[in-house]
C-alpha cells in the first residue's frame, strides 16, 4: 500500500543545516552526535525526501576557513545539491554566536562591530544567491540588552533600520533578485531582543526605505515562548502581503526556545495553522526550524525529520476533511448567517451610511441572548483530528 503521506517536491518541506545537523550540544551538557558536514547533511535530507536546505553563512564556511578550505566545502555542497536534486531556497547570516556579536551586531554599541556586522551580511548574501537563495533571512539574535542602562532603544532601532536599508539598497546595487524576512523573538539568548514580535517587525518595516522588499520569517516557537498565539501574527503577516518564510516547529508555552518537531506539543494549533497556510494558499517553503531530542542518535534525527513533514501532509489532510465536514460547515453557516438587514450600512463610509446607522434600531436583548456553537465547533474539531469522524 502507497503511503499517502510521503513528502513531494511540491510540499517545499525545507531544513536549515542546523537543524537536523544539530549535535545535540546544550548548555548544560556536551554534543551526543558527531558532526556532519554540510554536502553531508545534504544527502541525509535527500533521503528522507526534503525539497530544500537552507544555511547560515557559517553553517556551510566556517567563520576561520581559508580560501582553500572554503573553496572545497562549497564544490562538495553544490556536488551533494546536483546529486540529490535539493535546492537552496533561503539563507541567512550568523549575527550570534562569535563573540564580536555579544553586545549584538546592527545595534552594538561599537561602530566597528556595527561595520563588520554589515560586512559579513554582504559578503554572506553574496554566497546565498550563489547557491540559488530567493529569501533572505534576519534573526537579531544578539539585537537587545540585559540592562536598559546600556543602551538608548532609539539608537538601537535609527541603527537597525540603517543597516537594512544599505542591505537593501546594496542587494539592489548587485542585481539580487531577494526577499529580505525578518524573524522575531522576544528573549534568548539576549534577556530582551528588540522587536520582539512579528506585529512589531510588521510595522518596522514600514519605517524603511524599500518596505517593499521586506517582510517577515515568523516561527511557531518564537510566539509561542512568549504565550502568544501563533496563528494570529502569520494572519496579520499574509493580509499585508509580508509572509515572506516561515519557520516551523512547536514550543510549550512559557519555557526557553525549545525547537520541538512540529506538532510535538500544540496538535490543534499546529492544526490550525496548516490549514491556515493551506486555505490561503501560501507558496512559500514550509521551513521546519527545529531539533530532534538529545536522545536521538541519527537514525532518530531521520526520523524526526520525516514527523515534521508528516505531521503537516496529515494535518493538511486533516484540514481538507474539516472543510468538507457537513456538520462543521453548517454550524459555521449558522454563526456567519446574514439576513441581509445590514447591508445599507456596509462599505465605505459616506455621511448618508453613518446618518442611517445612527439612526437604526438594534434589539440588543435578542443579539446578546443569542447561543453561539462554538462549544460543539471545538469538540468536532477535536474529533476530526482524534480521526473519529468519516
Amino acid at each position: 500500500m502507497s503511503d499517502r503521506f510521503l513528502p513531494k517536491a511540491e510540499d517545499r518541506f525545507t531544513f536549515g543545516l542546523w537543524t537536523v545537523g544539530n549535535v545535540g550540544r546544550d548548555p548544560f551538557g556536551a554534543a551526543v552526535r558527531p558532526l556532519m558536514t554540510p554536502s553531508e547533511i545534504v544527502y541525509f535530507l535527500g533521503e528522507v525526501g526534503a525539497y530544500g536546505v537552507n544555511f547560515h553563512d557559517n553553517d556551510l564556511i566556517p567563520i576561520d576557513a581559508t580560501p582553500a578550505e572554503k573553496a572545497q566545502i562549497l564544490k562538495d555542497f553544490k556536488k551533494a545539491l546536483a546529486d540529490t536534486g535539493l535546492v537552496v531556497p533561503m539563507a541567512t547570516t550568523n549575527l550570534f554566536y562569535d563573540p564580536v556579536f555579544k553586545d549584538g551586531a546592527f545595534t552594538a554599541n561599537d561602530p566597528q562591530v556595527r561595520a563588520y556586522a554589515l560586512h559579513k551580511t554582504m559578503h554572506a548574501m553574496d554566497l546565498g544567491v550563489e547557491l540559488g537563495a530567493s529569501v533572505y533571512v534576519f534573526w537579531g539574535g544578539r539585537e537587545g540588552v540585559e540592562t536598559d542602562a546600556s543602551k538608548n532603544p532609539l539608537d538601537a532601532g535609527k541603527r537597525l533600520r540603517e543597516a537594512l536599508n544599505f542591505l537593501c539598497d546594496y542587494a539592489i546595487d548587485q542585481g539580487y533578485k531577494l526577499k529580505f524576512a525578518l524573524e522575531a523573538k522576544p528573549n534568548e539568548p539576549r534577556g530582551d531582543i528588540y522587536l520582539a514580535t512579528t506585529g512589531a517587525m510588521l510595522a518596522f518595516i514600514e519605517t524603511l526605505e524599500h518596505p517593499e522588499m521586506v517582510g517577515v520569517n515568523p516561527e511557531v516557537a518564537h510566539e509561542q515562548m512568549a504565550g502568544l498565539n501563533f496563528l494570529h501574527h502569520v494572519a496579520q503577516a499574509w493580509d499585508m502581503d509580508k509572509l515572506f518564510h516561515i519557520d516551523l516547529n512547536d514550543q510549550a508555552f512559557g519555557r526557553y526556545d525549545q525547537d520541538y518537531r512540529f506538532g510535538a506539543t500544540n496538535l490543534k494549533s499546529a492544526f490550525f495553522l496548516v490549514k491556515f497556510l493551506e486555505d490561503v494558499g501560501y507558496g512559500g517553503s514550509r521551513h521546519f526550524d527545529a531539533h530532534a531530542y538529545r536522545t536521538e542518535d541519527y537514525e532518530g534525527v531521520k526520523n524526526f525529520a520525516r514527523g515534521c513533514m508528516r505531521t503537516y501532509l496529515i494535518l493538511k489532510e486533516k484540514a481538507a476533511q474539516w472543510n468538507q465536514d457537513e456538520e462543521i460547515q453548517a454550524l459555521l453557516q449558522e454563526v456567519l448567517a446574514d439576513d441581509g438587514s445590514t447591508d445599507a450600512f456596509k462599505g465605505v463610509y459616506t455621511p448618508q451610511k453613518a446618518l442611517a446607522l445612527k439612526s437604526a434600531s438594534f434589539d440588543r436583548a435578542a443579539l446578546g441572548s443569542r447561543g453561539l456553537p462554538y462549544e460543539r465547533l471545538d469538540q468536532l474539531t477535536l474529533e476530526v483530528l482524534l480521526g473519529v469522524r468519516c
